[in-house]
């Protein structure tokens, strides 16, 4: 059984709505313990040489993979241009703040994707951030515009009309590889309800099981609902794993 953990204490403002390290730490470790429970699949990568490290869960599912060009017979003409823009901050999250994908009419088919997701802390925005990249069974990555393709039409329509979560190209902080990665900037502003409501009806919350229920799905990474609905009384909790072991 899990505990889910405050993501913040109820002496604290609600100014206060960010995620600090050490919490993530916490409730990263009573996610494992959940996850292995139902063997999810997440674990924890420990960087090597330091002491961060990373949640990672790899997992099949339907994606959006484009023909060649030229055996379509496609001319220029037929592309269509789609540009979702970024406010440029002043972190080094933010190196890549404008991205211009194409679409190419009729030219792309479902198939079988493999995802890679990784959950990392984000001193800049002291929130969760959802890196993740995308290839075929022949691993073959997916390209931008094969990712856009993939993103279900109700939260594509949403991400081109709202910076906070749309999907760029960036250098995964820890490993040095590009990564797609939902931007965060705006994470704080969707957590704040969550969390007050949370106080208000004294309920225990663990900040990454709520946040990944909503980001998760635009990139076709469902959360299980027990993640959210297993929350025993605190005095019968069991003492979490710690990063990268499993219960025994």
């Amino acid at each position: 059984m899990l505990t889910l953990s405050p993501a913040f204490s109820q002496n604290q403002e609600m100014s206060s709505c960010f995620l600090d390290e050490e919490t993530f730490t916490q409730c990263s470790q009573l996610f494992l313990q959940h996850s292995h429970s139902l063997c999810d699949g997440w674990s924890w990568e420990q960087v090597k040489g330091s002491e961060e490290g990373y949640l990672r869960k790899t997992a099949l599912g339907t994606g959006r993979t484009r023909c060649n060009r030229d055996q379509q017979g496609t001319s220029s003409d037929q592309h269509q241009e789609r540009t979702s823009s970024l406010s440029l901050h002043n972190d080094e999250e933010d190196d890549e703040g404008a991205v211009c994908c194409k679409q190419e009419e009729g030219s792309s088919s479902s198939s079988v994707v493999q995802y890679e997701y990784h959950i990392l802390y984000s001193c800049s925005y002291q929130t969760p951030v959802l890196y993740f990249r995308a290839s075929t069974l022949e691993g073959r990555s997916l390209c931008l515009e094969e990712v856009w393709d993939s993103v279900h039409p109700n939260y594509r329509q949403r991400l081109q009309h709202r910076p906070w979560d749309t999907i760029t190209q960036q250098e995964h902080p820890l490993l040095g590889q590009s990564f797609f990665v939902l931007h965060p900037c705006r994470t704080e502003e969707f957590m704040r309800p969550v969390l007050k409501a949370a106080l208000e009806e004294h309920r225990q919350v663990n900040y990454i099981v709520t946040w990944l229920s909503v980001v998760g799905p635009v990139v076709g990474l469902d959360v299980p609902l027990s993640y959210c609905t297993q929350v025993p009384e605190p005095s019968s909790s069991p003492q979490p794993p710690a990063l990268g072991t499993k219960p025994g």
